[in-house]
């Protein structure tokens, strides 16, 4: 089970990062692909009923909003929110799980149902001694990030928080979301913490011909040759180098996919094409959408099929600054979209961190360091009881 980077020296370490290999396996094995989270959710809820963690659902049960979220009482600490998403991509045969050579192995290990355990366990840990801690903890466990147009049950939820009055019924003398003073947005960053997020813009592209028949195809337009011309043209647009809060991000565009064709004795009049663009924070939507249509003119007509800004990069926070120097290594840009984007949308200041291992995330063989769980556990346990000068 050892790892040198994050070394398990203790029978004390060595109990925790079992207990959370299994409270990892236990999400792992109950499948929650996207739309389909209701019993990952109560899992969790049952979790924190045994430990006496108070919680509340929200968002018409899309969450679960545990710890100073939900408890009255609160005391003016500052809040650090744990957040993460219950939902998988789509199966792949890597059900059900296990654990073996120092790893948890099955869907979603990585990508996030290892950081939800953390973030459970982590609550049922610290929440004894809640009132010593120098930092109030939040968990916000919540549905339906793994879809690929702006889905996510955490931008609604966040919204419908915001409109709460500190003495709403709802939140029965408990906090906001947007009452965070940290977002930790759990995604998969090997350990690392990384600032901020891309935008994630997804456009079909309408490329239009002339129909006409294949033995005669001088009488009609091929929209297929012109989506070659098109992709030649996509193919050739080089990543743009920005940097941000001293942190690099590449704007790119990329061709995902490609539709056209009627019968094979047709010389297609319609194809289409998808297309990706990410960019860096720091560039509005607006200006995100007028960049893509300049690269885009005179190809078809684009249609935008969703749109997820970018994320702020928020590493001065000093909680956010304090994490860094637990991690022992200089931040990080995040080169994908993340709910970070969500918080800082609604003003509030979030970073990524997280157990999983980025590029094994929607792997066939996806899995989990059980070192590197009971490292985020240690970290942010540390960061909850110490604060930003501890």
């Amino acid at each position: 089970m050892g790892d040198p980077e994050h070394p398990i020296t203790t029978l004390a370490d060595l109990a925790l990062a079992q207990r959370l290999a299994e409270a990892t396996l236990a999400l792992v094995n109950i499948p929650s692909p996207s739309w389909d989270e209701q019993a990952a959710l109560e899992h969790c809820a049952a979790r924190f009923d045994d430990a006496g963690v108070p919680y509340r659902w929200a968002g018409g049960h899309d969450a679960l909003l545990a710890g100073h979220l939900a408890a009255p009482g609160a005391a003016g600490r500052p809040l650090v929110s744990l957040a993460g998403h219950l939902d998988t991509v789509p199966e792949q045969g890597n059900l059900p799980g296990r654990i073996g050579e120092g790893r948890v192995h099955g869907l979603g290990a990585t990508d996030m149902k290892g950081a939800c355990a953390v973030i459970v366990e982590l609550l049922c840990d610290l929440w004894p001694e809640e009132s010593q801690l120098a930092c109030a903890i939040g968990g916000v466990l919540f549905a339906r990030e793994e879809l690929p147009f702006g889905d996510s049950a955490l931008t609604p939820l966040i919204a419908a928080e915001a409109e709460l009055a500190p003495s709403a019924p709802e939140l029965a003398g408990g906090l906001r979301i947007t009452d965070t003073a940290l977002g930790v947005v759990m995604e998969p960053t090997a350990g690392l913490v990384q600032g901020g997020c891309l935008g994630n813009l997804n456009v079909t592209l309408q490329v239009h011909g002339r129909s006409a028949h294949s033995a005669r195809p001088w009488q009609g337009d091929n929209a297929l040759d012109k989506v070659g011309v098109a992709l030649t043209h996509l193919a050739g647009i080089e990543p743009v180098h920005h940097q941000f809060a001293g942190l690099g991000y590449a704007e790119c565009v990329t061709a995902t996919g490609v539709r056209g064709g009627v019968a094979r004795n047709v010389v297609p009049g319609e194809a289409e094409i998808d297309i990706n663009y990410r960019y860096p924070p720091g560039m509005s939507p607006d200006r995100a959408e007028t960049t893509l249509e300049h690269h885009l003119h005179g190809f078809g007509d684009a249609m935008v099929i969703g749109h997820a800004p970018s994320g702020a990069v928020t590493l001065d926070h000093p909680l956010a600054q304090r994490l860094i120097e637990l991690s022992g290594a200089p931040a990080e840009p995040k080169q994908a979209w993340t709910p970070v984007a969500e918080f800082t949308a609604a003003g509030v200041d979030a970073i990524n961190f997280g157990p999983g291992d980025p590029p094994l995330a929607h792997q066939v063989h996806e899995s989990v360091g059980i070192d590197a769980l009971a490292h985020a556990h240690a970290l942010l346990s540390h960061l909850i009881r110490e604060g930003a000068e501890g």
